[in-house]
């Protein structure tokens, strides 16, 4: 059996899956503070449903899979460890300076106007944690002044003295020359035996001083923390009986091994959102489908993300906690919206979001203590939810406290009904994320009704009829596993190692062809040295140089611009025809991210970055549903539709219940023990025979 947890911002969720595909998923309510409580939780919950012990079940997982914010909350709540920095003489205050872009990370476009809003982040390492030391290498990896030694050792011992806990290097061009800050590291190790130590020729060996400085910084500041926790769990799972193989999913979309996952742990920022992306991807496979936009509504945050000819798209750099940092990540868009987001009225104008009531004290409705009106206080005063079945009756909702919340915060100062009020609520947030996946999809070029829209988290299949419709998709997709979709994402994700690294090479220029004179020795020299860390990367993990799938690209743009494009690279040496197809790839690339005619190869072509990724495919059965009864029995309640502004009658049915190909025509409910699904007015929904339920919106 096979087992996936994601831990969100409001439940854990957990998805098994047997091998002949059946899957079950369960829910528990995320513990803040002690992460693993609400993974053994979950694992309880799930061995009741299968009638079993906790330790009955692990004993049956042969592979678990870990999506998990651990990273994420420990640099958000700045609960990292203190961490000393050591950079080359004269660039102490790269981390602080940031480029110019720390005073507004984070914020959105239409927020940048209100300067109020606009501050730098806390810093991950002050300025007293910081120390220079005498060396100097160039861009060609020349040394100009030889490392200054007894110069590095007091340095060292300074912030031993200030009570540094772990270590980062970030020396000038160490990714052309990494023998100072190598030198460095041997020298921390030696008087601080046990530091944990990261060197960005290490972690970050890429162009960008400042980015390539936070990523380093971020891989020791985060270290100790998310290595206790991952060896708690993975501790107290081998005490209760699990014998199989615990992975760890990073931000790139890929599982590795939790104890490497452990070693560099800024690679987990975005290990949660990407575990959705990796399910949708494994599920648009199965469907046929190469174009599909993935939506992830929780308690907290609403995630997009485009898979586009049957690829999820990756950026090589991204934004966390207020830092900027250079490792690949899984271009996922988030904005505060989710069933936690909390309502209020400010200027007679009524606002949803972006913060949250989280999981504690959470929603009025979940009787936490929280004592604002939420979304999901909205979804169930418009009859949405069942007060007697949310969690398949495992908790009752507070009907009358989500409606007394709503008419005291919303209602009476906007002078409307409660059932307006939160109609209102409904739509402002639907509004919110349609915006945002207009941001992503026609902002970028995309047509959306080229698109399927799935819709997953434990919010997203009770409002994507919404935010789905307002875009314009055709259809919506509703997975089996969208009430613990991420989770289903870790367990479904093959083993993955990458490698990356810097070598600015220019071609082209003023009158010649771009590709004119591009030095292709040195392209495919770059290239086998990464090839070869990546499969012996993946030989730890497993898998053989056969069994090991390469895939390569380079960054490129052209010449004096700031940012780059991911250009793949086909297999085999790269020769001067090879180098002629990869530049009008990337021209092509551009005018269709830019605009026709935005290209300029009269500036030339330079190229900064060559990635490699090592792909291992993990045995994973394909989802089935068991089979359903021959005729599902449905109820009916009251609703107030958020549209039409009225109370209507609303058909009732148990997705577990349906069978293969039923078809139910909205306004209808249908129920899930962890989730809701809302189907609108003129809207028909069927069931596949793999247990999704799709929308058609057309």
């Amino acid at each position: 059996m096979y087992l996936g947890v994601d831990i969100g911002g409001t439940f854990t969720d957990l998805v098994l899956m047997d091998d002949g595909g059946q899957i079950s998923t369960a829910k528990a309510p995320t513990t803040p503070g002690q992460l693993e409580q609400g993974v053994f939780d979950a694992i309880a919950v799930m061995a009741g449903m299968q009638g079993w012990t906790p330790q009955a079940l692990l004993g049956r997982i042969t592979a678990f899979g870990h999506g998990t914010t651990q990273a994420t909350n420990a640099l958000i709540e700045r609960t990292g460890a203190v961490t000393g920095l050591i950079a080359t003489r004269g660039f102490g205050d790269t981390l602080a300076l940031q480029r110019l872009m720390g005073f507004t990370a984070g914020i959105p476009v239409e927020n940048l106007k209100q300067y109020s809003r606009r501050r730098y982040p806390d810093p991950i390492v002050p300025r007293r944690l910081v120390r220079e030391v005498r060396e100097r290498v160039d861009q060609a990896g020349r040394i100009l002044v030889p490392l200054d030694e007894d110069h590095a050792r007091v340095a060292v011992a300074e912030l031993i003295e200030r009570g540094a806990q772990t270590f980062a290097v970030a020396l000038l061009w160490s990714f052309r020359n990494p023998a100072h800050e190598q030198r460095v590291g041997e020298i921390i190790r030696a008087m601080a035996p046990g530091a944990y130590v990261s060197l960005s020729c290490e972690v970050s060996p890429i162009i960008g001083e400042y980015e390539r400085t936070a990523t380093t910084v971020l891989n020791s500041y985060l270290a100790p923390k998310v290595a206790s926790y991952l060896d708690r769990i993975e501790s107290l799972l081998r005490d209760r009986g699990f014998r199989g193989s615990f992975n760890v999913l990073n931000s790139a979309g890929g599982v590795v091994p939790a104890r490497e996952a452990a070693r560099k742990p800024v690679l987990l920022v975005a290990s949660g959102p990407a575990g959705g992306v990796m399910g949708s991807l494994q599920l648009a496979q199965e469907i046929g489908r190469q174009n599909i936009i993935t939506t992830d509504m929780g308690g907290t945050s609403f995630d997009v993300a485009l898979v586009v000819d049957g690829k999820a798209l990756v950026a090589g750099t991204h934004e966390v906690g207020g830092f900027h940092l250079n490792t690949p990540v899984i271009d996922i868009r988030a904005i505060g919206a989710g069933g936690g987001s909390i309502a209020r009225v400010e200027a007679g104008l009524l606002r949803v979001g972006p913060d949250s009531a989280g999981a504690v004290p959470g929603p009025v409705c979940y009787r936490r203590g929280g004592k604002l009106a939420t979304v999901t206080d909205a979804d169930l005063v418009l009859g949405m939810l069942s007060p007697d079945n949310f969690l398949g009756g495992r908790m009752k909702l507070d009907l009358a406290g989500a409606t007394a919340a709503i008419r005291e915060q919303i209602a009476e100062p906007l002078g409307m009904s409660v059932e307006e009020a939160a109609a209102g609520m409904r739509r402002v947030v639907d509004g919110h994320m349609a915006d945002t996946l207009r941001e992503v999809t026609i902002g970028r070029g995309h047509d959306p009704r080229d698109f399927v829209l799935l819709a997953y988290g434990g919010a997203g299949p009770a409002h994507c009829a919404g935010y789905g419709a307002e875009l314009g998709v055709p259809r919506i997709l509703i997975p089996a596993t969208s009430m613990a979709h991420s989770a289903y994402g870790a367990l479904a994700s093959d083993i993955q190692q990458s490698a990356e690294r810097s070598l600015v090479l220019r071609a082209g220029g003023g009158s010649r062809d771009p590709w004119d004179g591009l030095d292709c020795d040195a392209i495919n020299a770059m290239f086998a040295e990464l090839e070869s860390r990546c499969i012996a990367a993946m030989a730890q993990s497993g898998f053989s140089r056969a069994q090991s799938e390469l895939s390569r690209s380079i960054d490129m743009r052209y010449r004096r611009q700031t940012h780059d494009l991911i250009v793949p690279v086909p297999d085999g040496p790269v020769t001067p025809a090879t180098a002629r197809g990869l530049i009008e790839t990337f021209e092509e690339t551009y005018e269709a991210v830019y605009g026709k005619g935005a290209g300029f190869r009269f500036a030339g072509i330079e190229l900064t970055t060559f990635r490699v990724v090592a792909v291992g495919r993990t045995p994973k059965p394909a989802v089935r549903k068991p089979s359903g009864i021959a005729k599902s029995k449905s109820a009916s309640r009251r609703i107030f539709e958020p549209t039409t502004l009225r109370w209507t009658q609303a058909a009732v049915f148990q997705w577990l219940e349906l069978p293969a190909e039923f078809r139910v025509t909205g306004p209808a409910v249908v129920e899930h023990p962890e989730t809701t699904v809302y189907v609108g007015p003129g809207q028909t929904a069927i069931l596949d025979g793999a247990g999704n339920l799709s929308i058609d919106l057309a």
